[in-house]
């Protein structure tokens, strides 16, 4: 990781999570709930999400005071499908981000709660920001589809349906264009709509993004082959135990990381065509390809 990368991280990340830690504390739920709920935003992790808003704020030089409540909000919904997605009916994890799963500590139905409480929760801040009223439908909007059914659900569903038998490259990537994806994509077009970028330079964003999702996807998959539980946080090997489409299985772990490189080239040859210098959102695609959990 360069300097540049490295500051902006130390920087920032305090930041994202001391707003987004404020903005459950002062809800008025049962405090349970909330505990629960600050159990799981608390416990770590690489924060990308909100970082990707800021970085696209940075980068058109504009002010990050509402990128922060944004990424909070969208770090709350990756938060939420993280709770659910270790619950015994979906992939029964015991451990996330190197603590007990959120339902190992407060149980099954209340951990599924407060998965639903940080979801809708995320909506309704969207909904308060001191925006214009067509910006704050604008983001509601692209949240409710990178989140939903069109997007993040819509691709963890196809994930549990390709356990069942081996997904095609083409049934792979629609899988993770959703699943991992959505919610990546959403990140940077919010930066976008929240900087008020020209729509050439949003496109090209997209673009951008699209590829670092699948290129953060594929480099997940290698992780779960190549890392240790230790390293990761979560279960090494759950993927290969379970019989699971990944990106190895299908092309092997060489050509796995064949197609990482391609996707890495492809968001580096897009942000060539942004109307600003960039760097920053190279130096994060270089880290996403490079990282160790």
């Amino acid at each position: 990781m360069n300097e540049q990368l490295k500051h902006f991280i130390e920087s920032n990340t305090p930041q994202v999570e001391a707003e987004m830690f404020a903005l459950v504390e002062k809800i008025d739920a049962p405090a349970d709930l909330k505990e629960s709920m600050l159990y799981s935003l608390q416990a770590g992790g690489k924060r990308i999400r909100p970082l990707f808003v800021l970085a696209v704020l940075e980068l058109f030089a504009k002010d990050k005071e509402h990128g922060l409540t944004v990424g909070a909000v969208i770090e709350m919904i990756h938060t939420y499908s993280l709770i659910h997605d270790d619950l015994p009916s979906m992939d029964n994890d015991d451990f996330r981000r190197g603590k007990p799963t959120n339902h190992k500590v407060f149980g099954e139905a209340l951990a599924t709660l407060a998965g639903d409480a940080l979801n809708t929760l995320a909506f309704g801040i969207l909904a308060r920001l001191d925006l214009s009223a067509e910006k704050r439908i604008e983001l509601v909007n692209l949240l409710s589809v990178a989140a939903g059914a069109e997007g993040m659900v819509g691709g963890q569903v196809l994930d549990m349906e390709g356990e069942k038998r081996q997904l095609n490259l083409t049934e792979l990537e629609h899988v993770h264009v959703n699943k991992t994806g959505a919610l990546l994509r959403f990140s940077i077009e919010s930066g976008a709509v929240l900087a008020d970028v020209s729509e050439e330079d949003r496109a090209t964003l997209k673009e951008y993004a699209h590829h670092i999702g699948l290129a953060f996807q594929i480099q997940d998959d290698i992780l779960d082959i190549e890392g240790t539980t230790e390293e990761l946080g979560k279960t090494a090997g759950k993927d290969v135990a379970s019989n699971k489409s990944t990106y190895p299985a299908l092309l092997t772990l060489d050509g796995a990381k064949d197609k990482l490189d391609e996707h890495y080239q492809l968001a580096i040859a897009a942000l060539e065509r942004l109307h600003v210098n960039a760097s920053l959102l190279h130096e994060f695609a270089t880290y996403i390809v490079h990282r160790k959990n």
